[in-house]
């Protein structure tokens, strides 16, 4: 066995060599300040009360059974099955599938709050206040078209506006001079 140093990435390294099964080995050894005092790492003092240990006790009790025959390595089970199945020459067994979970039912929305507005309306007649005004919510069409026109009047103003700051401009001390 040797002590040695070794640069290894871009440090230096202490390291332990010596020789196994006929192949020279390196165990990377730390230096004395990289050596943590193993105080820092105990656990601070806490202060436990006796009902506090009571009912710890009592809950690893009730989390505690002695029957573990209802557990079973469902995946050793199957890899076996598999092994067996392949080294006497036929198709492994299909996964067998997990019962899904029933989806939930699918809502559509715009149809419930149509049907929502229909019944405040209906409440509100009931009521003596007049009928709520429903909009039609616009289409992906109409709404572009929309976006659209506001956008054209906005470049139309910024160029206006920065043409008025061009000419606006003092000469620098340079246009100043020549």
């Amino acid at each position: 066995m040797a002590v040695a140093k070794l640069a290894w990435h871009g440090r230096e390294r202490l390291v332990l060599l010596r020789v196994r099964d006929g192949a020279l080995v390196a165990h990377v050894l730390k230096w004395d300040d990289e050596v943590r005092d193993p105080s820092e790492l105990a656990p601070k003092e806490a202060k436990v009360t006796d009902s506090e240990i009571d009912e710890a006790l009592q809950l690893v009790d009730s989390m505690t059974t002695d029957d573990i025959s209802g557990y079973q390595d469902e995946y050793r089970k199957v890899l076996e099955a598999v092994i067996e199945a392949k080294a006497e020459g036929r198709q492994p067994p299909e996964p067998i599938a997990e019962a899904e979970e029933p989806g939930g039912k699918v809502v559509d929305l715009v149809a419930a709050l149509r049907e929502s507005v229909r019944k405040a309306q209906a409440a509100r007649r009931g009521e003596g206040a007049g009928d709520a005004e429903v909009h039609e919510m616009p289409t992906a069409k109409e709404k572009t078209a929309a976006k659209a026109a506001r956008k054209a009047p906005a470049k139309k103003t910024a160029k206006k506006t920065a043409k008025k700051i061009t000419a606006a401009k003092k000469p620098t001390r340079r246009q100043r001079g020549a």
